[in-house]
């Protein structure tokens, strides 16, 4: 049996070499309206049971089909007549963005189908079950690993985070501001009732301004000793203390 392209159903060189990676049965196709949000397709509005915004088309046998010819492979999504085997529609895989998961279901996606000339149509595929959805993700992960998409949307530019790329900050030196052995915090609390510093006229205004900034101290107090100093220069004087008034201790206040 000759090798035939699975997009346009062409005959291929007898080196090519294909794989099918994924197939499933009972897979509905969707005539869809044209994405208007930035939500993403909603399967829930193509099957409305009310208000169905698409109309199912065709059921039919999904195939993902790997193709290898000289240095190059390719992958295509294939959706034929399960019966007859009849293509229907093919969706060569050459970017994340052909598939697309539905925002609210893991079982639809929007397909964007090729036809000749380059013509192309987003369909609605829904599967019955979770499972095969699931393995058709997981086959679709597979074909971006062989042909590098995954890496080709990594190398593809630096991601834009608040105004600024992840390039340049990366690019900026990363500063370690954490303690070092031996190292303290010294942190001032508050600063109310402390007197507020010194203005640079009283700093630098001389002695006299130094004499005006700052109150003279207060006469010293009377201490223990001043009757002792006077009694001892009275009795200098050549009089005693009972001549002067003072008792002699025996009838004091004090007993």
């Amino acid at each position: 049996m000759p090798t035939t392209d699975p997009a346009t159903g062409r005959p291929l060189p007898d080196s090519a070499i294909q794989r099918v990676l994924f197939v499933s049965t009972g897979v509905h196709v969707y005539q869809i309206p044209p994405l208007t949000s930035t939500r993403g397709f909603t399967a829930s509005q193509w099957t409305s049971p009310t208000q169905p915004t698409a109309q199912q088309i065709f059921t039919s046998r999904l195939r993902i089909i790997e193709t290898s010819l000289a240095s190059k492979i390719k992958a295509d999504i294939v959706l034929e007549d399960a019966n007859t085997g009849d293509l229907f529609a093919a969706a060569p895989y050459t970017s994340v963005a052909v598939v697309q998961q539905a925002s609210d279901s893991s079982r639809f996606f929007a397909i964007r189908v090729q036809g000749e000339g380059g013509m192309k149509a987003t369909l609605g595929i829904g599967f019955e079950d979770r499972s095969p959805a699931f393995d058709f993700g997981i086959a679709l992960g597979d074909v971006r690993k062989v042909l590098g998409m995954d890496n080709a949307a990594k190398s593809s530019g630096p991601v834009r985070v608040g105004g600024a790329s992840t390039a340049k900050l990366e690019a900026q030196p990363i500063q370690d501001f954490s303690l070092k052995d031996g190292e303290k915090i010294h942190i001032q609390v508050g600063s109310k009732g402390r007197r507020a510093a010194p203005t640079t006229n009283a700093v630098n205004g001389g002695d006299d301004a130094a004499l005006f900034s700052i109150a003279p101290p207060p006469p010293p107090a009377a201490g223990p000793d001043s009757g002792s100093t006077t009694l001892a220069k009275a009795t200098q004087d050549g009089k005693s203390a009972q001549e002067l008034g003072f008792d002699d201790g025996e009838f004091g206040e004090f007993q």
